[in-house]
Formats: C-alpha cells, structure tokens, sequence
C-alpha cells in the first residue's frame, strides 16, 4: 500500500482569458512547486499532471512542447523527466485556433534529498508567436512503498 507523502497545485490561472502571455520557441515557466519527501520507502515516485492554453493563428505545421523538469532553472539546467509534444491543427489562413493542451507522467526513483522542486514549461515550434490564454494548472504528488 502507497504512503502519500506530499501534494501541491500550482495554479497559474484557472480560467480562459489570464494570462494573455505570448509564448515563443523559448520554453517559458508556467508552474513551479516543492514536495516533501523526507520519510519515503524504498520506491519513491513523484506523478503529475499539467494544463495549458494556447491560442495561435496557425498557418504551417506547429507544435506545442511542454516539459517537467526536476530541479530549478529550467531546461538544460535542471533534469527534464517529461516531454510532450502536441500538434496544432492547421485550420486555415486566418483561422485562431485555441487548444487545452493537458499532459500525465511521473517521475519514478527520483534522488531524494527529503525535498523536490518540479517546474512546468511551455513553448510552440513552426510558428513565430502564440498567447497562453489559460486556463493553467501544474500538479504533483509523491508516493512510495
């Protein structure tokens, strides 16, 4: 039976319309949280789940890449667990797409220093600018035997 050891919610925006920031090919922080670990069994496991919102006139194939990184800093800088890579729809010239993009994983056998930070980034590809238009939620929640 799992031992729950510590839950958190960053909760960026909860509903459409906030917060209207344009998001480029540069992954840009939509959520950072901390976990108590301190007390886990053998097999400590962090699980998570993030929501975004983009909105984009999308003209040419683009995407939407989301990723979990264990640690501060970023990508590159910390360590990415979590990658998703989501398609825009092409719906035509002219045409505003809007997309509630929403990622599952976890992060199994973390280090454990007795404390983790994760934090959520986004960025587009294909396509110069797209607007975060929310809703944005990043959760986790660490577990072990």
């Amino acid at each position: 039976m799992p031992t729950y050891l510590d839950e958190q919610v960053s909760q960026n925006s909860g509903s459409f319309g906030s917060p209207l920031t344009p998001v480029d090919g540069a992954p840009l922080l939509f959520g950072t949280l901390g976990l108590i670990t301190s007390g886990a069994g053998p097999n400590l496991r962090v699980q998570f789940e993030a929501t975004v919102t983009i909105s984009a006139i999308v003209s040419v194939a683009s995407s939407v890449i989301i990723q979990i990184v264990r640690g501060l800093g970023g990508p590159g800088v910390g360590t990415t667990v979590y990658t998703a890579i989501h398609t825009l729809p092409l719906l035509g010239v002219g045409v505003l797409s809007t997309e509630v993009i929403t990622i599952a994983g976890s992060d199994f056998l973390p280090p454990n220093p007795g404390f983790l930070t994760y934090q959520a980034f986004v960025s587009v590809t294909g396509i110069a600018l797209a607007t975060r238009v929310g809703p944005e939620s990043f959760h986790a929640l660490a577990a072990s035997d």
